[in-house]
């Protein structure tokens, strides 16, 4: 079976433990935890130690910005 997750075409997500980065997250723009894109916990790109109302942190490279970092929250 193949592992999607190690496509190099898929971005890298980060599993957020520390709270204090996702209050700063939240904070920065100015929404709640639910407001926040969704990624489902079965998603093959959803690191395997996620839980629902886990935040992952989603950076892709971007021909702009060089590096664009993106937040989701983990759903069921």
């Amino acid at each position: 079976m193949v592992d999607v997750s190690q496509h190099e075409l898929v971005p890298d997500h980060v599993l957020i433990d520390d709270p204090e980065e996702i209050e700063t997250v939240l904070t920065e723009y100015d929404v709640k935890k639910t407001n926040l894109p969704k990624i489902k916990r079965t998603d093959p790109a959803t690191p395997d130690d996620a839980e629902v109302g886990d935040v992952v942190k989603i950076v892709r490279d971007s021909r702009t910005t060089d590096q664009a970092v993106v937040f989701r929250l983990v759903v069921s």
